[in-house]
């Protein structure tokens, strides 16, 4: 294979985690008296962290006071129900075993709360990840290339054997960032029309394809 060392996002494209995510910002606009959200707001909310979920959640000019209550909140239930629907989307865990067992190395690099994306790639994927970084105090955050970059020095894998896989115009970004190129999946947040409108230049349909296109 082309590749040494495959970086995945995390929501959206290895799990998908969106009902768990709309329930948990529901609860917390609800706990706070605010309107709820559907799912399809939900899904073009997520993509540069929980904060920012949360700050596009709330009505437009909300204080910063109830918005940072609705964070807690959000949070808070988050921790307990992170895993109540949230499931890999199919063919993942297959993919991932196939390229451990060709020797490729994988990691994850989400935007997601550091605590949930431990939680969730040790429930989903024991094993199967070489190491899995989420959001961070003092770390910028993707479209920021730092934990990408830091993945790729942890593991000792030169940029030109690494690719960063995502389902988002932040992944493509993000890739960018760092100097490494970008598969973007269309099976999660974000449709293929707008991955093609923000500059996608391979995006596939399953996790099949995705292996054909990682071997080519």
């Amino acid at each position: 294979m082309k590749y040494k060392l495959i970086i995945f996002d995390l929501d959206g494209t290895v799990l998908d985690t969106l009902d768990d995510l709309m329930n948990s910002v529901n609860y917390a606009l609800r706990k706070n008296s605010l309107p709820e959200r559907s799912r399809e707001e939900v899904r073009a909310f997520v993509g540069n962290g929980i904060r920012l979920l949360i700050e596009r959640a709330v009505p437009g000019g909300t204080v910063i006071g109830i918005t940072d209550k609705v964070f807690a909140d959000f949070k808070e239930h988050y921790a307990v129900h992170s895993c109540d629907n949230t499931r890999p989307y199919e063919g993942i865990n297959e993919l991932l075993t196939v390229l451990n067992e060709k020797g490729i190395k994988t990691a994850v690099v989400s935007n997601k709360a550091d605590f949930a994306v431990q939680t969730l790639s040790e429930r989903y994927f024991a094993g199967l990840f070489a190491v899995s970084v989420g959001e961070r105090e003092n770390i910028a955050r993707k479209p920021a290339p730092d934990s990408v970059n830091a993945v790729i020095e942890m593991l000792g894998v030169d940029k030109k054997s690494s690719v960063y896989v995502g389902d988002s115009e932040v992944d493509i970004e993000t890739a960018l960032n760092a100097g490494i190129p970008c598969i973007s999946v269309d099976w999660g947040f974000r449709s293929r029309a707008l991955l093609q409108e923000k500059g996608a230049a391979t995006i596939v349909s399953s996790a099949d394809e995705l292996l054909h296109v990682l071997s080519d």
